[in-house]
């Protein structure tokens, strides 16, 4: 990733925005006008491929500008997207039926359309004007009374309804999205919105709370854009990715998310506010291929200061430790290293996998140069509960401090005032599994397992100190390397994965290595008890959230001590 600022190449923001752009474009012009097999689904799908024909169309420096051919074919997309409308004023396609919020990703991107032809004044866009009009009107009613299902939706619904009402203007559209926003914006004191996501921040919250800015005169809304940004600041790794551990969403589970959707994001408020970190953002942001031009282009042409020229950039101290605490998130770095340290899981009290908790088990990143070493997970052989997963994080300025406490449970028999002569006891889930038991009025007799480790940074890596109190049993911490390096020093399996019985390895790339061992003497363990354990919530279904790649066990007991030694070896 690039820190220097005098290493930025000229800023060529626009022109690569208009290239992706006719490159989508031309690509479409040879494709079949059949969208059903899209994977954001058929109504969404054909809505951004109008809205690409369209900004390529009024773009003066897009090979496609005045073209009546994008105009046809978007002409033609606009039909399909009329033909997808139901009676509802909703659109068919997609595994929520009858959805007000993903009708309304589809109506924002009809919104904006509706606006560049109404500026435009071009007659050519008219019939276009009329089909999309007509869509945005029988949707209005929908929109109107519609409800949502995820906390990014009242976002998005409400940029939909101040969208229609700059298109036909209604002032119980207005109403209507006044009623979501009392609600409160949902943005921690850290600066991260309640799922904690880089997916839903970029292309969702962000985008969405601008427009209904815009739209509806709420410059408060834009300051929570720049709080959002300002944060996730913090979360840009080495490589130019965006951390995404602590989400709560899809994105959770992600190697490596680009910044490169962020690029319009951060120029807007870069220019806007004038901020110098922001600035840098933006430039590192549009150093990857641009994502989703269709709307990156719109944007430049709703907004054409966008294009204009950015701030000076301020590049963030080499030496740095960042928090957010809402997330039970820290990201620690020096020269050498970065390291990603995460303690905010939603396991322990959900105590189940589900759409929109935090429950990845990855606990610690490591970038080392050009060896980066993507997770550290830490499975017990323990009632088959799963992999560490922190309930709590711990900063200070020599460690972070992860706990994790477990207390399942076998259950006694019932009191006789209690019993049933047929038997037929409720059916209750104990956190571990379901059965008609009444388990909640039984005896508990708890075996419980205490998990404390802290990671100890240094100047070129982290020591792992393990410490666990209860039964005996074996663990295994894995460490899971990013592909494109090789271990040295050890043996591997056929699957390509490695246990470390004793000493050091290394994982290395090119120059670049993470030397990696056990410190302090400890019970090995026992024969067979290297590998990951991803649970009974996802055994029981026969599935895995199970990491691929390169990757090394180093393998003991409970209870007892661990301490692992991590640094980059040049």
């Amino acid at each position: 990733m690039t820190r220097d600022t005098d290493a930025f190449p000229a800023d060529t923001f626009l022109s690569d925005v208009v290239a992706a752009a006719d490159a989508a474009a031309a690509a479409l012009m040879d494709t079949p006008v059949d969208v059903a097999e899209a994977p954001l689904g058929p109504h969404r799908e054909s809505m951004r491929r109008a809205k690409l024909l369209v900004a390529v169309y009024l773009s003066p420096s897009s090979a496609f500008a005045a073209d009546a051919a994008a105009v046809a074919l978007a002409e033609r997309y606009a039909s399909v997207l009329a033909e997808l409308q139901s009676p509802t004023g909703l659109f068919l396609g997609g595994d929520n039926v009858e959805s007000p919020p993903d009708s309304g990703f589809t109506i924002n991107d009809v919104g904006d359309i509706l606006e560049l032809i109404r500026r435009s004044g071009d007659d050519r866009l008219s019939a276009l004007g009329t089909t999309l009009g007509a869509i945005a009107d029988r949707a209005a009613p929908a929109m109107l009374v519609g409800g949502v299902h995820t906390p990014n939706h009242r976002w998005e619904l409400t940029a939909a309804l101040a969208r229609l009402h700059r298109h036909r203007p209604d002032e119980r559209l207005v109403e209507r999205a006044r009623r979501w926003l009392a609600e409160g914006i949902d943005i921690a004191p850290d600066g991260q919105y309640s799922e904690r996501s880089a997916n839903y921040a970029v292309h969702v919250s962000n985008p969405s709370l601008l427009a209904v800015a815009d739209i509806l005169g709420l410059p408060e809304l834009r300051a929570v854009v720049e709080r959002n940004l300002a944060s996730t600041l913090g979360l840009i790794q080495p490589d130019g990715s965006v951390e995404t551990v602590h989400s709560r969403r899809q994105d959770q589970r992600e190697t490596r998310f680009p910044l490169a959707p962020f690029a319009t994001l951060y120029r807007r408020l870069a220019i806007e506010t004038g901020r110098a970190d922001l600035a840098w953002a933006a430039r590192v942001a549009a150093s990857e291929p641009v994502i989703d031009p269709q709307t990156a282009l719109a944007d430049v042409l709703l907004h054409p200061a966008i294009a204009g020229p950015l701030p000076d950039a301020a590049v963030p101290a080499a030496r740095m430790r960042s928090t957010w605490p809402s997330s039970g998130l820290v990201i620690d770095r020096t020269p050498e290293r970065t390291i990603t340290v995460f303690g905010g899981s939603d396991y322990a009290a959900a105590r189940r996998i589900r759409s929109g908790l935090a429950t990845n088990p990855t606990f610690l990143r490591l970038f080392a140069g050009t060896a980066v070493l993507e997770s550290a997970r830490l499975s017990r052989h323990f009632f088959g509960l799963g992999p560490f997963r922190a309930d709590s994080l711990t900063v200070s300025d020599d460690e972070f401090v992860l706990e994790e406490r477990l207390s399942p449970a076998y259950f006694g028999p019932l009191d006789a005032d209690l019993h049933r002569a047929g038997g037929d006891y409720r059916l209750v889930d104990e956190g571990r599994f379901s059965a008609a038991m009444s388990f909640d009025v039984r005896p508990r007799d708890e075996v419980a397992l205490h998990t404390r480790i802290a990671v100890r940074p240094s100047e070129t890596g982290a020591d792992l100190v393990i410490d666990t109190e209860g039964p005996l049993c074996t663990w295994s911490l894995e460490l899971a390397f990013r592909p494109g390096g090789a271990f040295e020093g050890l043996d591997l399996a056929p699957d390509g994965t490695g246990v470390l019985g004793a000493g050091t390895a290394r994982y290395r790339v090119g120059d670049e290595a993470i030397e990696f061992g056990i410190a302090a003497d400890v019970d090995r363990g026992v024969p067979g008890a290297a590998g990951y354990l991803p649970g009974e919530d996802y055994t029981y279904l026969g599935g895995t959230d199970a990491l691929g790649g390169p990757r090394v066990y180093l393998t003991g007991t409970t209870p007892g001590r661990a301490e692992v030694r991590l640094r980059r070896i040049r």
